[in-house]
């Protein structure tokens, strides 16, 4: 499996020809989802998800499909009849050929004044995981954890502890748009020492196998 880092939060994951990709919001390139196969949304916040360019690519591609949560599945389903999926914690579903199951209900608390909306994240063929934002663990190992390393919902401390707690082979830092390059060497430096597991960070448009 590839893996490619896309802007933010979305990530693109290449097997056996198909392409699946997560997360492509208002932040990241408008090409993250060119020739994806599937495309899996973690929720509704535009940094994650971009109705916009989500319909244009579905309708750039026509067998091309969603994976998602019914609050993002409501805007886009009656444009794609049959080719929106609503998911929720605990279903598992193949899609473009990755085995794929469900884990989370909810954003990470922002502010006790906000309300919060539904999130899940999608653990890709037993190895790769995807939170979106919320620190939810798996009760399944976790070989790669695509890992929210800034927000407003968080901090540096509850970064660490979660890499602590999923125990993964190893992390790529994901949600870092806000993230200047003043603070990546500090986040680096912390996360490495102290989270128990290899660390790393790959540019947008960067590629590792996995």
């Amino acid at each position: 499996m590839r893996l490619t880092k896309r802007t933010h939060a979305c990530v693109r994951l290449e097997k056996d020809g198909r392409t699946l990709v997560i997360d492509p919001g208002a932040f990241t390139e408008e090409d993250a989802t060119a020739g994806a196969d599937a495309v899996l949304v973690t929720h509704e916040h535009p940094d994650h998800f971009d109705e916009g360019r989500l319909r244009a690519a579905l309708e750039a591609s026509p067998a091309a499909r969603l994976w998602t949560l019914r609050s993002v599945a409501e805007q886009v389903s009656a444009a794609f009849p049959g080719r929106v999926h609503t998911v929720g914690e605990g279903d598992t579903f193949t899609a473009a050929g990755f085995d794929v199951r469900v884990y989370g209900r909810m954003h990470a608390v922002i502010h006790p004044d906000l309300p919060r909306v539904t999130n899940v994240g999608y653990l890709v063929d037993g190895s790769v995981f995807h939170p979106g934002d919320a620190l939810t663990v798996p009760d399944h190992p976790v070989d790669t954890l695509m890992l929210p390393v800034q927000a407003p919902w968080s901090k540096l401390s509850e970064v660490i502890d979660y890499v602590r707690e999923v125990k993964p082979r190893r992390s790529f830092d994901i949600h870092d748009a806000l993230l200047t390059d003043l603070a990546r060497p500090l986040y680096d430096r912390q996360i490495g020492a102290l989270c128990g597991a290899g660390h790393g960070r790959l540019a947008p448009g960067e590629s590792v196998d996995l």
